[in-house]
């Protein structure tokens, strides 16, 4: 299997490179850990850019088929012993240039980000104060794989067979990893079974500290569940920019950027715990919808048009072409979505959250709810946090 990036601009700004990628994944296997075997390098003469090539393993990393298997109580406890054994890694025992993660310096890293994206998203930038607010002390690091969710498991039937993708390794707080693949966004179908989309987070927990032999602060789980939450959404926000600045101009960058009203979502419904509970019993008030058209047919109504008319070739597409008809579809739907609704964020609200000078009381939190609903509707419909959030917030269905 070929790991490549989609271009060499596409790698400018990383920490560290595939050579050290894959001889991290060989240090990983060599310790226990169900990671491929790497084959070989990319070399500049090659002439196919950057990457290296991995023995294929059997399995599925499809999350739909995953999350159907038989016994998800044993892929579970699986994943859990994996990841503890990847977190005995030391600095000594992987390849130079694995960055340490400094805990404030990455939020202040992650507040630059929010700037340079626009600076106007109110519930990421509530996040970024609570973050500073709540920042912990710094641990003995250990040795992080940074992207260990659902999507990056290699699976068959019930059976881990593979941890892919390394690219963000660093070393750091264990609960880091723990949390990520505990948020909302990687359960997929399967909102209700919090650790990764197979049970509970009570025995996802219980089988890594057993592996581990360390227990688990739930103040500093939570914490990193909020830190990766605003990561990701800032990380969906950054695809655009992608696409923009021409690193990579596939058609999924732009509607993965979208995806930030996910993060947002799920982010406020974490933040709401520590709300007053009069502001939490808020009734949400209704969504304000714009007057439908009676003249000439509106950008959104032209969208419905094409997408409709691509829905007839999809019979005659296969293999990528057909995935990219769907993320066409899916792109065609926000616009079409978006022209029933008005959007309120604004610079100055984000500014305020930023600054501490407003916070979730005064009629503030459901104002956020609102936008938050009307928003994930727009982008992402079938989420299954937004009928969650939708059926706590407002009583509907």
């Amino acid at each position: 299997m070929l790991r490549r990036a989609p271009s060499l601009a596409f790698m400018e700004g990383r920490p560290y490179g595939h050579a050290v990628e894959a001889a991290l994944i060989e240090a990983a296997r060599a310790k226990g850990v169900t990671a491929p075997e790497v084959v070989a390098v990319l070399e500049e003469g090659d002439g196919l850019g950057s990457g290296f090539v991995m023995r294929a393993l059997p399995g599925t990393a499809d999350p739909k088929v995953i999350l159907q298997c038989d016994d998800p109580g044993t892929l579970l406890r699986g994943i859990a012993r994996d990841l503890a054994r990847i977190h005995r890694l030391r600095q000594g025992d992987v390849p130079g240039g694995m960055p340490v993660m400094d805990y404030r310096a990455a939020i202040a890293d992650l507040k630059q980000q929010f700037m340079d994206a626009g600076g106007d998203r109110p519930i990421i930038a509530l996040g970024l104060k609570w973050l500073e607010d709540h920042c912990p002390e710094q641990v003995e690091p250990v040795l992080n794989h940074g992207d260990y969710r659902m999507g990056n498991l290699l699976v068959e039937g019930s059976t881990l067979t593979g941890v892919l993708d390394w690219e963000l390794a660093h070393f750091g707080d264990r609960h880091e990893d723990l949390a990520f693949g505990c948020m909302a966004v990687w359960r997929f179908a399967r909102y209700h079974r919090p650790a990764l989309g197979l049970g509970s987070i009570e025995d996802y927990l219980a089988a890594y500290e057993a592996e581990a032999g360390v227990t688990i602060d739930p103040a500093r789980f939570r914490f990193w569940t909020i830190y990766r939450t605003v990561w990701w959404a800032l990380g969906c926000l950054k695809m655009a920019a992608q696409w923009r600045w021409g690193a990579d101009r596939m058609l999924e960058r732009v509607v993965i950027s979208r995806r930030t009203s996910e993060q947002e979502l799920d982010l406020l419904l974490l933040l709401e715990e520590d709300a007053p509970t009069a502001e939490r019993a808020r009734q949400v008030h209704e969504p304000d919808l714009l007057a439908l058209p009676v003249g000439e047919a509106t950008f959104g109504e032209l969208a419905v048009a094409i997408s409709e008319w691509l829905g007839t070739i999809k019979p005659h597409l296969s293999g990528h072409d057909l995935f990219q008809l769907a993320v066409a579809r899916n792109a065609l739907g926000m616009i079409a979505r978006q022209s029933t609704f008005h959007a309120e964020w604004s610079s100055e609200w984000a500014e305020n959250f930023l600054n501490g000078s407003v916070r979730l009381e005064g009629g503030w939190l459901s104002v956020l709810r609102r936008e938050a609903l009307d928003r994930a509707a727009i982008d992402c419909p079938k989420y299954p946090a937004l009928a969650h959030a939708r059926k706590k917030w407002t009583g509907e269905e």
